[in-house]
């Protein structure tokens, strides 16, 4: 039986592009969009899939995926003229698997809402690998009954699907696993920088660590297959770990939270930015490691 082509995906970049294809293999996606051309024109959709602008998708899509780098985009499509939220489809659910600050996430689902559409937020954990895959993890806010029509479509691209609440428990969980992400990758980075310069092989460094309490999934994944590799392809910037952490860091402000790691590990980002290295793969860091430490510690400022 034919499919209902009845989704449509915003954002072709590296995790949206993996993303419409895994929901087009499954024969529901029905639209596509990117503002940059040679996104749009760069993936190998079917032909039963429209390249259409947002309000045209809105139009012909029960499900709208948003796969770009923040709510700002996200607000863009949805308002103004040739906005989503111009043209009347009651009962549409709109999924923001972007990173996101929370506050951000409640006033774009109240948008929606005076509209009504629906308004998920669906943190997504896995990288570009599990989005082509259909691998990821996703962590969602919204209530039951919208989130209940969803999880056909979630489990198209994901294998693990947390309700964590209501509408910015999804993105406010996504901040906190990326907190912890990123700074385990620099303390990572930071003990086997220490372990090479004592003269230990740095393979035989992470085979221990792998063997030991100390594993995790950076020193499990990321090192052996791009550091270790020598290919620094992690397939995402520098530039997007530090948004990430500005707006965790602010999270922790805004709720009074006593914080040291968070704050170092954003400083640290930071810095990288103010030295030009933002549009390099964030793998990069181990290279770079000892002299962010060593700014950091010297007190330097940073312009971003």
């Amino acid at each position: 039986m034919e499919m209902i082509r009845d989704v449509g995906v915003i954002g072709l970049g590296r995790m949206g592009g993996g993303i419409a294809k895994r929901v087009d293999r499954a024969k529901r996606l029905g639209a596509a969009w990117d503002s940059n051309e040679t996104a749009r024109q760069g993936k190998a959709l079917s032909q039963s899939v429209k390249l259409i602008s947002p309000r045209d998708m809105a139009q012909t899509c029960t499900f709208i995926l948003f796969a770009l780098p923040s709510s700002f985009e996200i607000e863009a499509c949805l308002t103004g003229p040739d906005g989503i939220l111009s043209v009347d489809a009651p009962g549409q659910i709109l999924v923001d698997l972007t990173t996101s600050h929370p506050s951000a996430t409640k006033r774009l689902s109240e948008l929606a809402a005076a509209r009504g559409r629906a308004y998920l937020d669906a943190g997504m954990s896995g990288g570009a690998q599990a989005a082509d895959t259909g691998k990821l993890t996703l962590m969602v806010g919204s209530p039951e009954e919208p989130f209940a029509r969803a999880w056909p479509v979630l489990s198209l691209i994901a294998t693990r699907i947390f309700h964590l609440g209501d509408v910015g428990a999804g993105h406010t969980m996504k901040l906190v696993h990326n907190m912890i992400c990123h700074t385990i990758f620099l303390a990572t980075s930071e003990g086997c920088r220490l372990a090479e310069r004592a003269g230990i092989d740095l393979s035989d460094a992470v085979a221990v660590l792998n063997a030991g309490n100390a594993r995790s999934f950076i020193s499990e994944a990321r090192f052996p297959n791009h550091i270790l590799s020598g290919t620094y392809d992690g397939r995402s910037a520098i530039s997007n770990l530090a948004k990430d952490l500005a707006m965790a860091v602010a999270l922790e402000r805004e709720l009074d939270m006593p914080a040291a790691y968070g704050p170092l590990t954003s400083r640290l980002l930071t810095r990288a930015l103010s030295e030009g290295q933002g549009g390099q793969d964030f793998t990069t860091l181990y290279t770079m490691v000892e002299q962010l430490m060593e700014a950091e510690l010297a007190g330097r400022p940073t312009t971003p």
